[in-house]
């Protein structure tokens, strides 16, 4: 039996497999860090500009 030698890509394809199926976790940490950082500043704002004012009559 001959075997049929292997294209250099095959291992390529295989390590491109096993990182898409871990998922974009990656993105989904940079957007959680975004969105807690304008959750932040959203109560920051308001706990400063907003609250001092007081009610407007």
């Amino acid at each position: 039996m001959t075997e049929t030698p292997s294209s250099p890509g095959d291992g390529d394809d295989r390590q491109v497999d096993e990182i898409v199926g871990r998922g974009p976790s990656g993105a989904f940490a940079v957007a959680g860090v975004a969105t807690a950082i304008v959750v932040v500043l959203y109560v920051l704002f308001y706990l400063v500009v907003y609250l001092p004012r007081g009610a407007v009559q």
